[in-house]
């Protein structure tokens, strides 16, 4: 796997896996990962991934799956009702391209009432109740493709902006996934052989159930989790400061183990990779809370890659940042993982 980052990258998000249907778009992911080691689906649909080998058992997580919609009705002439399926602003669906994964796949419109005809001032967002997915099918065949259950995805196109930035939707967390990988390949070229399980984990987006499941089941001594988190704009809040191209971010948080985020930082320094401080007060809001607790307990240590728009479809990071993640993975593995009480 000598594909560029971004090449990776908008490869993994040209499919998209609704929580509790990551097997929509899993196919390709465990291609990838077992060019690396055996791999398969666990019954909470992670995407797990093991190689025996020495010194310190570590495990890997990413989450696969990635916000979408549910059908919850279905109407005459081609409408279905809906409603989210993960952390999404109804402020951003209206008018956005959406595919229909029902008996089969089917194009589909949020609908959008043009400024015109708006009762109100314009300044509200209509509630997920009052909007609908338009399909543009006639009469009554749309029962026949369409069931309440059925996911609904975004459709949007990938771009390269200035420098190493890129658009799109689906960067939390095929970023992240992206990285995994990445890590997986310096080691592979460096010879590692320390014991490693990759999850690319289920359901992160509607309550992190699939991490605690592969957390209980997989007896590592450390976690890696990574993920995304907030970059500075415009629009956000002032605390928040990490900016996209200035490199991973180490978390440190009371649920995080604090050696290890320490470690993390000791060696960005020496091997010169870019990264930042994200400190939070109590939990992190990822699937790193989940694994730390786990099975009587992981010292677990979160990386984050700086995005902005997070759950839409013009989410926004740099390049740079997902190959600063990987080599500050890749790094931290191959300096504390020699001994297995490391």
């Amino acid at each position: 796997m000598s594909a560029s980052v971004k090449d990776l990258l908008f490869s993994l998000c040209s499919g998209a896996s609704a929580s509790g249907c990551e097997y929509l778009f899993a196919d390709e992911t465990i291609k990838l990962l077992g060019g690396f080691m055996p791999c398969g689906v666990d019954k909470s649909g992670n995407i797990i991934g093991h190689r025996d080998g020495s010194g310190t058992h570590f495990l890997l997580d990413a989450h696969f799956d990635v916000i979408s919609l549910i059908v919850t009705g279905v109407e005459k002439n081609g409408f279905l009702r809906f409603d989210k399926c993960g952390g999404i602003d109804v402020r951003t669906l209206c008018a956005q391209d959406v595919t229909v994964h029902g008996k089969e796949e089917l194009y589909g419109v949020v609908t959008s009432t043009p400024p015109h005809l708006m009762k109100s001032d314009g300044k509200s967002a209509p509630g997920v109740d009052e909007i609908l997915i338009d399909t543009g099918i006639e009469g009554d065949r749309i029962f026949d493709l369409v069931s309440p259950g059925d996911r609904v995805t975004f459709k949007a196109p990938y771009r390269s902006l200035v420098g190493s930035s890129v658009s799109g939707a689906y960067f939390d967390n095929r970023s992240g996934v992206c990285a995994v990988l990445k890590c997986l390949e310096i080691l592979k070229e460096n010879g590692c052989d320390n014991e490693l399980s990759v999850v690319f984990s289920s359901q992160e987006e509607t309550g992190r159930s699939g991490a605690y499941a592969a957390g209980y089941n997989i007896a590592a001594e450390k976690c890696i989790c990574v993920d995304v988190s907030f970059a500075k704009s415009e629009s956000t809040p002032k605390n928040i400061s990490a900016v996209t191209g200035g490199g991973t971010m180490i978390g440190i948080a009371p649920i995080l183990d604090y050696q290890m985020s320490r470690e993390m930082q000791t060696i960005a320094k020496k091997e010169g990779i870019p990264y930042q401080l994200e400190v939070m007060a109590d939990s992190t809001g990822t699937n790193a809370d989940m694994l730390a607790v786990s099975s009587g307990g992981k010292k677990t240590a979160l990386l984050s890659i700086p995005l902005k728009n997070m759950h839409t479809c013009s989410e926004l990071l740099c390049l740079d940042d997902i190959e600063a993640t990987a080599r500050l993975m890749a790094a931290y593995i191959m300096n504390c993982g020699g001994d297995s009480n490391a």
